[in-house]
């Protein structure tokens, strides 16, 4: 990336995106804050430069897609759109609660500007799928963003998807892989290790790159690597709980229930970091 200016809308638009997540959560009190913290560059990225999208009519056919098929970040997908002008930003005080429109998982159905519902681990790799082939049949110029955990790479589905993916040659499809190394129950090394998740990726076919996943620049330079006749793997190191120290020391981060005043002390916390940040 050369565009400083971009690089550093793209790093406030992240802040944005962490502070609009907490204050969402917190309103609830308990939440998977973990690894939607962790996905916010990505999607600052994605929402605030590289997808062709329209708020104001999310059911376009020729815009691009995102797919987070780990559903459970459902919160920061939410806090994006809302920024992005999909809904009014004060919707997200309702996340999860009765007769909402932002359940705790992902669902189109119910969400302005989701693309795909999402939930069950796998499944939204072969929804993307189906989406990015459907889009090159019809001779579409959209592309597919699909999010993937790397907790979620224990999921057979997921290999599935990618072999059909690198079979059917969806280079309109880019995969992000939020390799943090924790999922519900701990760190995927100790529960199912996915070993070197860029190598297998390769291996299936896939153009692969691995980067710093909290890092903007790199996300954008990595989105624009040329994969003609292969799917992208974008393979983000990250950390479950990125931007909020509490989260990022704390072990057990899938899902958190902390009392208003944490919540409220990390909003004021990320509040303080983005005046500083400044214009």
């Amino acid at each position: 990336m050369t565009d400083k200016k971009l690089l550093r809308d793209l790093q406030r638009f992240a802040l944005e995106i962490r502070l609009a997540t907490i204050e969402e959560l917190g309103s609830l009190g308990f939440g998977h804050v973990g690894g939607s913290l962790s996905m916010a560059d990505a999607m600052a990225v994605l929402y605030g430069s590289v997808m062709n999208i329209d708020p104001k009519r999310p059911q376009w056919e020729d815009r691009d897609k995102f797919i987070s098929s780990k559903g459970h970040a459902g919160p920061v997908v939410y806090a994006t759109l809302a920024l992005k002008g999909y809904f009014p930003k004060e919707d997200l005080m309702t996340l999860n609660k009765p007769d909402t429109h932002y359940p705790s998982h992902c669902d189109r159905k119910k969400t302005v500007g989701v693309d795909m519902t999402t939930g069950s681990l796998g499944q939204g790799t072969s929804l993307a799928c189906g989406m990015a082939l459907g889009d090159k049949l019809k001779g579409r110029p959209s592309r597919v963003f699909v999010m993937v955990g790397d907790g979620e790479c224990n999921e057979g589905q997921v290999w599935e998807a990618a072999m059909f993916a690198a079979g059917k040659k969806l280079d309109n499809m880019t995969w992000f892989i939020d390799n943090n190394g924790k999922q519900l129950d701990g760190y995927v090394k100790d529960i199912l290790d996915t070993g070197d998740l860029a190598k297998k990726f390769e291996a299936f076919g896939f153009k692969t790159v691995r980067i710093n996943g909290n890092d903007v620049e790199q996300i954008y330079d990595a989105i624009a690597i040329p994969h003609e006749g292969q799917p992208l793997a974008i393979v983000m190191d990250t950390v479950k709980g990125k931007g909020v120290k509490d989260v990022e020391d704390t072990v057990m981060n899938h899902s958190m229930t902390m009392k208003p005043e944490v919540w409220a002390k990390w909003a004021d916390d990320l509040r303080a970091e983005l005046a500083a940040f400044g214009k």
